[in-house]
């Protein structure tokens, strides 16, 4: 460890030392005055020269240590270098902390969740996926907990073997990370699986957006015939259910057609942050959408763009769910079209194969964070201060006077 000052003036304070030096030289000790009247008529002799000396050294040895801590808090001392070098293993929010812990012998690591805040897995819950759209991606956590780390703390990262979140390169990161990656169910198995199955979707509309609902109604149909011995096919649930937008969604329903212009409502927002896919009217007013991708198109241009909220998904119509706008919705492949909307994940955020994604070594090392010790210096000031008044004014000195 380094002590090292931010602001090396303030040491210029030091000659303020100067002050109880002069005071206790200048300083008599109090004397009594007893006039003698056998003393009065003699001569008085020649008093010898006194040396000057300094009394009380104790309480002036306080005062020259406060008056120093003073000048050395002005001079912002800080200290680099971490005690605890002690290795770390970060789990992602999707992995389960036992999986990771078969395959990694961290007795002596400390575990924390890689996530916003790196909270340690066994002191805090598993953190919610669900997080804002606007949360660090995760290549961005990882660059911060470089950052954060001393240097030659080593680091152990337990990822999934798909990666949701990641940028468009690997990250480059100051030291070596053992990677390592646990097996879990594949996205694009989940996905495949979900292509191949119907979708129930509930339908909420404006009185104004009515004349759409049939087309939609016949989508719901068409999936009937498409997929007939799929378990979602058979249940009630899997119909189009259509209603007014005042009625409430249905929270076992994970699929949602909003046709409603102007600004969603908070409990719709909601339930697209919990987890639920949305397709919303094209006179939505949703600021996520603003520069969102391209998910559907024809010949014509874009029909829909979609990005991520919360652990949903958000899909815009471009334009109107009516014949005049959009032709397709009188072709035969319309059904299908629509069911990829809800079952496709949408291209941000990225989703890659864990082993290809694990970081590369190579970024310039960070600029050590120093640790403040004005805090100490403060208690200590403090300490110092009520020393120095107990011996210039505690019971001592009124004893002696």
């Amino acid at each position: 460890m380094t002590l090292s000052l931010l602001l090396p003036i303030g040491l210029a304070a030091l000659a303020a030392l100067l002050l109880p030096l002069l005071v206790h030289l200048a300083r008599r000790s109090e004397e009594r005055v007893i006039v003698f009247a056998a003393l009065r008529w003699l001569q008085a002799a020649p008093q010898p020269r006194r040396k000057r000396r300094f009394e009380e050294h104790l309480l002036l040895l306080v005062r020259l240590l406060l008056l120093a801590a003073l000048a050395l808090l002005l001079a912002e001392p800080v200290l680099f270098g971490k005690p605890d070098r002690s290795p770390w293993v970060v789990v992602a929010p999707v992995v389960d902390p036992a999986a990771a812990r078969r395959v990694i012998d961290g007795r002596l690591a400390q575990w924390h969740w890689l996530a916003q805040g790196f909270p340690a897995v066994d002191a805090a819950e598993r953190p919610s996926v669900a997080a804002a759209s606007t949360k660090p991606s995760f290549a961005s956590l990882l660059r911060e907990l470089d950052a954060m780390l001393p240097v030659d703390t080593p680091l152990t990262v337990v990822v999934p073997d798909v990666i949701d979140g990641a940028d468009a390169e690997r990250p480059m990161l100051t030291r070596r990370v053992d990677w390592r990656v646990v097996p879990s169910t594949s996205v694009s198995a989940r996905v495949d699986a979900a292509n191949h199955a119907a979708p129930a979707v509930m339908v909420r509309y404006a009185p104004d957006r009515a004349a759409s609902l049939r087309y939609l109604r016949a989508a719901g149909v068409a999936w009937q015939a498409t997929f007939p011995s799929s378990p979602a096919a058979a249940s009630p649930a899997s119909r189009v259910s259509v209603a007014p937008a005042s009625q409430a969604l249905d929270a076992r329903t994970r699929n949602l057609v909003w046709l409603v212009p102007g600004p969603l409502p908070a409990a719709v927002r909601d339930w697209i942050v919990a987890g639920g896919t949305a397709l919303l009217d094209a006179q939505a007013a949703v600021p996520e959408l603003a520069n969102a991708a391209v998910v559907w198109r024809d010949d014509g241009g874009p029909l829909a763009r979609g990005a991520r909220l919360g652990r949903g998904r958000i899909v815009r119509l471009e334009r109107d769910l009516l014949p005049a706008a959009m032709p397709g919705l009188l072709e035969a492949d319309f059904p299908a079209q629509l069911q990829r909307l809800f079952a496709d994940p949408m291209p941000a955020p990225g989703r890659v194969n864990a082993m290809a994604y694990a970081p590369r070594v190579g970024a310039a090392p960070y600029a050590e964070t120093p640790r403040p010790l004005a805090p100490w210096l403060a208690a200590l000031i403090a300490a110092l201060f009520i020393i120095e008044r107990w011996l210039a004014d505690g019971p001592r000195r009124r004893s002696a006077s």
